[in-house]
């Protein structure tokens, strides 16, 4: 199989001056693309900035004979925004691919969570990713061709001290199945991508013993197996022209590659039925010996409706 290139490609790679972020813009520039790297430099949280990180990545571009641009626009703000895809555009003229990478995480949990914190989390993860996405849009669609990748996290699934970086993660799920059907048929693909890999995030003293974990041992972080490049086989599929899928979820990490989908049980089609017969029939409501996993809300609508008319022919169930 012919190696996977980007010559002549463009991409765009936020929270890119550390880790995971990082890992992406080298290997896509070490595959032939021309890089924008972005990263405010702020802290775990968010708070702060630094241009340190982001111009560090883009002189370790050019040093191994990539061409590079450092950014350090904030992506929650829609002027940051276009100056991230302006960077690329007046620089190359284009964009091909758009790596919404940049977040942050703080340990929270009910109810000491604020209304604040939630802000911050969700402007980031999901604000940010949405207006660079959104600026990028109009070249990718004048071009027929573009490849989103945002950047989701198993935090989707649910974390009980980690709600606001959990419930962005739920944001940018949504937000990325919605842009992957907008992009039915403009040669847009959109991807998610759940990375897993030992970064600051998991090695922070400050932040593991906020969320009661153990302390990490020195030498266990810079364990290659488990680092950031494990994600990248994962990431530079996705935002190929030969990625193979759009609005799915692909987990990466630890030497793992995987997906993870939505799904909904057949159920039982019992109108008018009793709470109490419905409690009854429980087991039958959450069987998923047959489901479903629709990609978009089109395919669920379907689906629910071909359950219907099927379960509606036998014959109906009253208390």
């Amino acid at each position: 199989m012919a190696e996977l290139r980007f010559d002549d490609r463009v991409a765009i790679v936020t929270g890119a001056g550390r880790g995971i972020g990082r890992a992406h813009a080298l290997a896509l520039a070490g595959r032939g693309a021309k890089v924008v790297v972005n990263d405010l430099g702020g802290a775990l949280a968010g708070d702060g900035d630094d241009p340190g990180p982001a111009a560090a990545v883009a002189r370790e571009i050019s040093a191994l004979g990539g061409e590079a641009v450092a950014d350090t626009s904030d992506v929650a703000d829609a002027a940051g925004a276009a100056t991230i895809v302006d960077a690329a555009l007046e620089r190359w003229g284009r964009v091909d691919v758009v790596v919404n990478n940049a977040g942050n995480i703080a340990v929270d949990a009910m109810p000491s969570l604020t209304v604040e914190a939630l802000s911050r989390h969700l402007d980031v993860h999901v604000v940010g990713a949405f207006t660079v996405t959104r600026a990028a849009w109009p070249a990718m669609l004048e071009a027929g061709y573009g490849r989103v990748v945002m950047t989701a996290s198993i935090g989707l699934f649910g974390g009980a001290s980690l709600i606001a970086y959990s419930t962005a993660k739920g944001g940018v799920m949504s937000l990325g199945r919605s842009l992957a059907v907008a992009a039915e048929d403009t040669g847009i693909r959109v991807n998610l991508l759940l990375p897993a890999a030992t970064t600051r995030m998991v090695t922070d003293p400050g932040f593991r013993q906020k969320a009661n974990l153990p302390p990490l041992e020195v030498a266990e972080a810079p364990d290659p197996r488990r680092g950031p490049e494990q994600i990248t086989p994962m990431l530079l599929v996705l935002a190929h022209e030969s990625c193979p899928v759009n609005g799915e979820m692909l987990e990466a990490g630890f030497g793992r590659f995987a997906r993870a989908y939505l799904a909904e049980t057949r159920g039982i089609v019992v109108p008018d039925i009793a709470p109490e017969q419905l409690l009854e029939r429980w087991d039958e409501v959450v069987d998923d010996a047959q489901r479903a996993t629709p990609l978009s809300t089109r395919e669920a609508i379907a689906y629910r409706e071909a359950v219907l008319a099927d379960g509606l022919t036998a014959p109906r169930t009253r208390s």
